[in-house]
């Protein structure tokens, strides 16, 4: 059902489309939210996002590559939002209170995010899509249009330097 619907979109069926990212849109929202960590920014990073998509379904060889393709816009364009605003992002609290986790946890949480906003972004892409997004490396490979040895070295590297920071910001606090 979905690749018909692919299909139908890239011959310009607009209410093939809108179907589509009707089916799509929590994933894309995620996808924006664990870049920019606000509602506000994550709607417009969507928006943006979908925009693009419908400009560009026509060029969309393969239908059964659609996931990856919409998942490689929003990430794109999460990126692009960030590199415009060059704010700093804040996590919001009511994200933290979601959490039926101990207070200590919630702390260990924020501390984890924070750390990953810190990282270069072909790491943090790679961690989120691998441990938020539960994507194989596989998937990130076709997702980012990279070799699987590049997502593994990047996976690796990046969890690396999250291990330095979290233990730095520990023998901070100490």
């Amino acid at each position: 059902m979905l690749n018909e619907l692919v299909q139908k979109a890239i011959k310009g069926d607009g209410d093939s489309f809108y179907e589509l990212i009707q089916i799509k849109k929590e994933h894309i929202y995620k996808i924006a939210y664990s870049y920019v960590h606000n509602q506000e920014d994550a709607l417009d990073v969507v928006h943006d996002a979908v925009y693009k998509a419908f400009t560009a379904i026509g060029s969309l060889k393969n239908p059964q590559y659609f996931s990856t393709w919409l998942t490689k816009i929003t990430i794109n364009c999460a990126i692009d939002h960030l590199n415009k605003t060059k704010k700093v992002i804040s996590i919001e609290k009511s994200e933290l209170e979601n959490f039926p986790v101990e207070e200590n946890d919630k702390e260990a949480i924020l501390d984890l995010r924070q750390n990953l906003e810190k990282l270069d972004i072909k790491y943090k892409t790679v961690i989120i899509l691998r441990y938020f997004e539960d994507l194989t490396l596989n998937e990130i490979a076709a997702t980012l249009n990279l070799p699987i040895n590049t997502i593994k070295a990047q996976l690796y590297r990046g969890l690396q330097r999250l291990k330095i920071q979290l233990e730095e910001g520990d023998a901070i606090e100490k």
